[in-house]
């Protein structure tokens, strides 16, 4: 059962769904033209992968990006809006389905890397996911996770987990304000040690502009 902070996220995502497409397809979102996209996909072929999945895939980008590198992706996200934009938009497969969905075992498929980019937005739903994730993923798979970077997202805010309240300032669209649950960088790691990953890798892209982390990759290998 999904707390009131997780269902806001999801109602707050079906009405942020065009928006989102929009701003997209404008290349509104100037950190993710010069910095994030490109690291994420650095981080995925940084390793031999054969089949992967994007979970929050949005409107597909990620999953068309590494489908041109040879990749066998699948994209899933729980917005349908998003995955019918995602079907129109290219290569790629993608699925409807819910974080809690996947968290009860309903995407039963396997896969070399399991991909969050800037899709763990909120507290039990990443929890869900991480205690499925060791049954999608094939022997030795990888987790690779891309979220802002905490002590750049903390803002003048104490240093500590908990809910904070969204903001879309910057973006042009009409967007509904969507809350989000902040990780210290210690809790992200544990999150992955503590579901049977090791943590191999940890990048933090910079914002050649300012010189300060954009945000930060957490790649863990399945050890179980």
């Amino acid at each position: 059962m999904l707390d009131i902070q997780e269902q806001q996220i999801l109602s707050a995502w079906h009405q942020n769904a065009q928006p989102w497409i929009d701003a997209i397809a404008n290349n509104e979102i100037e950190s993710r033209i010069a910095v994030t996209n490109q690291a994420i996909i650095d981080a995925v072929l940084a390793e031999p992968t054969q089949t992967a999945v994007d979970i929050g895939c949005g409107e597909g980008w990620l999953v068309r990006a590494l489908t041109s590198h040879g990749l066998d992706m699948l994209g899933a996200d729980g917005v349908p809006k998003l995955i019918e934009q995602a079907q129109l938009s290219g290569d790629g497969q993608f699925r409807q389905v819910t974080y809690e969905e996947i968290a009860n075992g309903q995407l039963n498929d396997s896969f070399d890397t399991a991909v969050c980019n800037f899709s763990l937005l909120g507290h039990n739903s990443a929890l869900g996911l991480f205690t499925a994730f060791p049954n999608l993923l094939n022997s030795n798979g990888r987790l690779i996770v891309q979220t802002l970077h905490p002590l750049i997202a903390c803002g003048t805010e104490a240093y500590k987990d908990g809910w904070r309240p969204g903001s879309w300032a910057g973006f042009k669209g009409d967007f509904v304000t969507v809350p989000w649950y902040f990780r210290t960088l210690e809790t992200w790691v544990a999150l992955f040690t503590q579901h049977g990953f090791r943590l191999i890798h940890l990048y933090e892209p910079i914002d050649p502009s300012t010189g300060h982390p954009v945000s930060v990759i957490l790649v863990g290998q399945l050890t179980q």
